[in-house]
């Protein structure tokens, strides 16, 4: 009779048409994708309920990224995969596919509608977190075969809903590839290391390593760290001659050059787009305290600055047994306890952390690195249990290490009481399991596995929904796409007229990338690679920003929009709870491109943003107050420019306007504050810190209108995907092109009769020198290290076909060889010997009795 006992505990050879592998790599996909779904339906959040998931990065970068990436992919958006035009009046665009978005996983959004893009991110998110668990399990049965297949699933679950992945990856969605990276790279070592089929796993491996690399190359360069450890633990446990494990350690080696190399059009591609990126708020790494590390053992825990080492009871307890298991290899026993503490010691030490980090310290969560370990503990706890139930002395020697280290970690401020009941409960449920598997019964199996699979579950999900409700308790939310975006997608639609003018989305946002949202062409911008040309123009004119100078505002100034084209403004009023009001501000802008005086050489911006905005435009356009208080032109707008302040600032009787500065992490913007009173007197009352080397201005509209009048356009301007063409009128003098875009890296132009060189800048903009005859002016944009990626990735091809030519060649030859070969072992054994080479279409033969 079958039964679920059976097949459970039927032995391979049994089972012909069962494969093992397949069904434990689906089990552990379909448990991780319902564990992680039922802890966010527990919490409460979306999409299962009405908390907002959208915290920090995930509602401001990734969502919007991906929702600029939708309308790229259906042929929607302003630029293209060069260039995008609607984030920070024109930003290199590569370098953010290859931060953000050049996983297959992310392509995935184009079948969802647009207006729902945040599902689609959440979906994709979940469909990460189910392949890292079944690469997971496919790779433990690879390691030891045999094993139950039920148990790998299992164990694979667990490694996808580590702590590390529902915590903090879960709102980073191109981390979650890393997730998937650190399995399939460790698979391709321990192919070279058996030696089996090395044709297939030797291109296989290079085609994985370029894989992960483009998915997302932050985290598979820590994926990659990683394995090569866990290879070289392998190689050291495995014993014998050095010589046979130093050509496995080559080889594997070469395997990941050759697939880095591949990777390398995007791969150094973005690299030169962090080494031109605004440097941002640099920090200090400072370890975790011991007992908050040991804390984060548990699950059901919370913290941004220490490591999210949760990996369910059950592999802890299986990882902490491995040491007292007799019935394995000392080596095996010795290697992944060291191999784990290591690990664990080189997320504490300053030089190794960094060593993680590729260098950088990272600008947020210190312990990124975290998924190899729980990926070590959960390889060490299949080596633990993979071949069989675990003896008696090795299950009380865990037990022992788990408490102990339980009680180390009492003085967390990181546990709560929900996270000892759960480690309680899992540890308890996890014993009676082992020892159920220990008895050998066939019926015992199904209780076992329902009670390790209802621990990995059940812990994850009350892990994943307290993350979910920490994070809304501590980290800024943004609003997911709602009515709200809806509308201001329609206003912006309504007037927007790019090319021939920007519209700007406005300064009150739902995120700092809302052009990538909602539409529209502004200033605002927010990515890891924001161009340090951009933030600093903008700040020069007054600008603010956060995120350490790599999210600059939209700057909502009369002068700066002529400047820079903008000839419609969104403007709203946004409360939360209450309707959003808009007004569309129509105003002259200037061309984009215009016809300039060359400026005298070293010209250069100064101290004062009002100043600045004059220098750039080439008019006095400002009253600028020897203090906070003067005379202006009756009518004339008030704007007060206080980069440093954290306060308000009121102009006589009228609402004061708030200025938020954080010292190195947001700079308060130019702002106006109202308008001069019939008298012309103008008094402006600052409060808060941060008043030194505040300004106040009046703006003379008359003034600006006029100065936009007299900047002087070209004609048939049109902007392409990295091109800008524009044909300048004749005239005399020393004369320069400026379009209105940022000179960042990467742009080169050619006046009329010349070849392309790099573009000059005109104070920040992009510029071309023309001559007095005029002609066609045209810029290409080409993002840094492309050229230079391209050239590294040709070289790794070559070498890949150069390996495969010399595999078929060395094939022939010892095709060729073969023949001859088998006549001389057969003459030595006097023509009795049996040819392995073996008959296509062999007889059938009569079976032996």
């Amino acid at each position: 009779m079958f039964t679920v006992g059976s097949m459970l505990n039927r032995p391979r050879s049994a089972l012909p048409r069962f494969r093992p592998v397949a069904a434990s790599s689906l089990l552990a996909a379909a448990l991780a994708a319902f564990a992680h779904c039922l802890g966010s339906a527990v919490a409460g959040s979306q999409p299962f309920g009405a908390m907002n998931r959208n915290v920090n990065d995930l509602g401001t970068q990734f969502v919007p990224f991906h929702a600029h990436l939708w309308d790229l992919l259906h042929g929607r958006a302003d630029g293209g995969w060069l260039i995008n035009w609607q984030s920070g009046y024109g930003s290199s665009f590569l370098p953010d596919v290859g931060t953000y978005l050049s996983s297959p996983f992310s392509f995935l959004v184009a079948v969802f509608p647009r207006d729902q893009i945040d599902l689609a991110v959440y979906v994709t998110s979940v469909l990460r977190i189910a392949v890292a668990a079944a690469v997971m399990a496919w790779l433990l049965l690879r390691m030891r075969p045999g094993g139950r297949w039920w148990l790998a699933g299992t164990l694979g679950a667990a490694y996808a809903l580590c702590g590390w992945s529902v915590i903090e990856a879960s709102y980073n969605p191109m981390w979650l590839d890393g997730l998937i990276a650190f399995p399939l790279l460790c698979g391709v070592g321990e192919a070279i290391r058996a030696g089996r089929r090395p044709v297939r796993w030797f291109f296989g491996g290079v085609l994985l390593v370029a894989y992960v690399w483009v998915a997302n190359f932050y985290t598979a360069y820590m994926a990659t760290l990683g394995a090569g450890l866990v290879l070289a633990a392998r190689l050291l446990m495995d014993g014998g001659a050095w010589r046979p494990r130093l050509r496995v350690a080559g080889k594997a080696c070469a395997v990941v050059a050759l697939g880095i190399g591949l990777s390398a059009p995007l791969l150094l591609t973005v690299y030169a787009g962090t080494k031109h990126a605004y440097p941002g708020m640099g920090l200090t790494f400072r370890p975790a305290g011991w007992g908050d590390l040991l804390g984060r053992l548990l699950p059901a825990t919370y913290s941004f600055n220490s490591p999210a080492m949760y990996v369910s009871s059950f592999v802890l307890l299986l990882a902490c047994a491995l040491p007292f298991h007799r019935g394995l290899a000392v080596r095996e026993r010795v290697g992944w306890p060291v191999l784990a503490v290591l690990m664990v010691l080189s997320m504490q030490w300053g030089p190794t952390h960094l060593a993680w980090h590729a260098f950088t310290e990272p600008n947020g969560s210190p312990y990124r690195q975290t998924f190899v370990l729980s990926g070590v503990l959960v390889m060490a706890g299949w080596v633990a249990v993979g071949k069989g139930a675990l003896p008696r002395p090795a299950l009380l020697g865990g037990v022992g290490c788990v408490v102990l280290l339980g009680l180390a970690g009492l003085g967390s401020a990181f546990t709560v009481r929900w996270s000892w009941v759960a480690a309680a409960v899992g540890l308890v449920a996890a014993v009676g399991a082992l020892m159920l598997l220990g008895l050998g019964r066939r019926g015992y199996a199904v209780v076992a596995a329902a009670l390790l699979i209802g621990c990995t579950v059940g812990q994850s999900a009350l892990t994943t929904a307290w993350a979910a409700k920490r994070r809304v308790a501590a980290q800024d939310d943004h609003a997911p796409y709602g009515p709200r975006q809806v509308a201001h997608r329609a206003a912006i639609a309504s007037v927007d007229g790019w090319p021939r003018y920007r519209t700007d989305p406005g300064r009150t946002q739902t995120v700092h990338n809302d052009a990538m949202v909602v539409g529209g062409q502004g200033a605002s911008y927010y990515s890891s690679v924001t161009s340090a040309v951009l933030t600093r123009t903008l700040s020069a004119l007054g600008d603010g920003w956060n995120g350490s100078g790599r999210a600059p505002h939209s700057l909502d100034n009369p002068v700066t929009d002529a400047l820079w084209g903008v000839g419609a403004r969104l403007r709203s009023t946004y409360r939360q709870g209450a309707d959003t009001e808009f007004s569309v501000v129509r105003g002259e802008a200037a061309p984009l491109v215009t016809v300039r005086e060359a400026l005298p050489e070293g010209t250069d911006y100064g101290r004062s943003a009002f100043a600045n905005q004059e220098l750039l435009l080439g008019s006095q356009v400002y009253e600028r107050l020897p203090g906070t208080e003067g005379r202006c032109t009756p009518g004339a707008a008030v704007y007060v420019w206080a980069p440093g302040l954290k306060g308000t600032a009121r102009l006589d009787a009228n609402p004061a306007v708030g200025f938020d500065s954080k010292r190195g992490r947001v700079r308060a913007p130019m702002q106006q504050v109202g308008m001069a009173p019939g008298d012309g007197r103008v008094r402006v009352r600052l409060e808060g810190p941060g008043q030194r080397g505040a300004e106040v201005a009046c703006l003379r509209a008359d003034r600006l209108e006029e100065a936009v009048r007299g900047l002087r356009g070209a004609s048939g301007i049109s902007f392409g995907d990295g091109t800008v063409e524009a044909r300048i009128p004749a005239g005399a003098g020393a004369r320069v092109a400026v379009v209105a875009v940022p000179r960042i890296a990467g742009w080169q132009c050619a006046a009329p009769g010349t070849e392309l060189a790099p573009a000059a800048s005109y104070l920040g903009m992009l510029s071309v020198p023309v001559g007095p005859e005029g002609g066609l002016v045209r810029c290409e944009f080409r993002p840094p290290g492309l050229r230079a990626g391209s050239a590294v990735g040709g070289v790794a091809l070559v070498g890949v076909a150069g390996a495969g030519v010399w595999v078929w060649l060395s094939r022939r030859r010892g095709a060729s060889a073969r023949p001859a070969f088998e006549d001389a072992r057969r003459s030595r054994a006097g023509g009795k010997g049996r040819s392995p080479i073996r008959n296509s279409n062999p007889t059938p033969t009569a079976p032996r009795v």
